[in-house]
């Protein structure tokens, strides 16, 4: 699959031991044991906090040439202080993140839904976001992708902003927001030199029914076959794709993985 790179949003989860690793194995093994069966991850951990450099080194040891691993911006940058003020976390991240070499994927901004109280609409947002994005490092073999969760904010102002900055849009799966095909339909959301996809899902509704990552409870067969098709369009413009798959998506991301390999392949063998 020539431009595309395929993993799961974290490398554990609970239930994933006996049904993707093999029973017994240690916990320090398991990156190890995943970059076998897929050339990227996506690291939530970072999302809490800023890893410990023997950490970072400790996962570019554990990972063969060619691995990519994405990660989560800290919470500090795009929670907390929300891009002000920050400069100094953000590069205490960037330094520490930069230890992986030439196994660092794109750094995941993810912004949570912003009420009124933060942004009465996009334009505030895109307003911090513009000098935000002036600053991110050039030159560097730096990727950065960024997540937005209030739907009513993607418009072409916002889009292009990113493409300015050669910033990937995120298409993401996730319950309350556009499908690809109406993204496509209004706009080109592709914003930079690669995409980055998440299968999210609904987190809440599939918690009502396990909690335990074993396995796929959700056939999301009709979506994966509407992200083929689109992954194909993207692939042909020459643009790499990142595409992740959390637990909470189907209940079970290697199988989500799986699942779309699949439906790539019947695709291709159908012409």
């Amino acid at each position: 699959m020539n431009g595309i790179r395929l993993g799961t949003s974290a490398f554990t989860a609970a239930g994933w031991e006996g049904s993707f690793y093999p029973a017994g194995m240690a916990a320090r093994d398991f990156l190890t044991y995943y970059a076998t069966k897929f050339d990227t991850a996506e690291v939530d951990s970072t999302y809490y906090r800023t890893p410990a450099a023997a950490v970072v080194t400790g996962w570019a040891n554990k990972t063969p040439a060619g691995f990519l691993l994405a990660a989560k911006v800290t919470q500090t940058i795009t929670h907390e202080k929300c891009m002000q003020d920050c400069d100094a976390e953000f590069k205490t991240y960037l330094d520490t993140m930069r230890l992986m070499g030439d196994k660092l994927g794109p750094l995941l901004l993810q912004f949570p839904y912003f009420g009124r109280e933060t942004f009465q609409e996009g334009r505030e947002f895109v307003a911090r976001l513009k000098p935000f994005l002036g600053k991110l490092p050039k030159q560097e073999g730096l990727r950065f992708a960024l997540e937005i969760r209030n739907k009513t904010w993607i418009d072409a102002a916002f889009l292009g902003l990113l493409r300015a900055h050669n910033v990937a849009f995120v298409l993401q799966d996730q319950s309350w927001m556009p499908r690809p095909a109406e993204l496509f339909e209004k706009y080109d959301p592709i914003t930079a030199d690669f995409t980055y996809i998440r299968w999210l899902g609904d987190r809440k509704g599939i918690e009502r029914r396990t909690k335990v990552w074993d396995k796929t409870v959700i056939d999301r067969t009709a979506e994966m076959q509407e992200w083929v098709k689109y992954c194909h369009l993207i692939q042909r413009r020459g643009i790499t794709i990142f595409g992740y798959a959390n637990n909470h998506y189907a209940g079970h991301g290697p199988a989500t993985v799986a699942m779309f390999l699949d439906l790539w392949g019947k695709r291709e063998a159908g012409g």
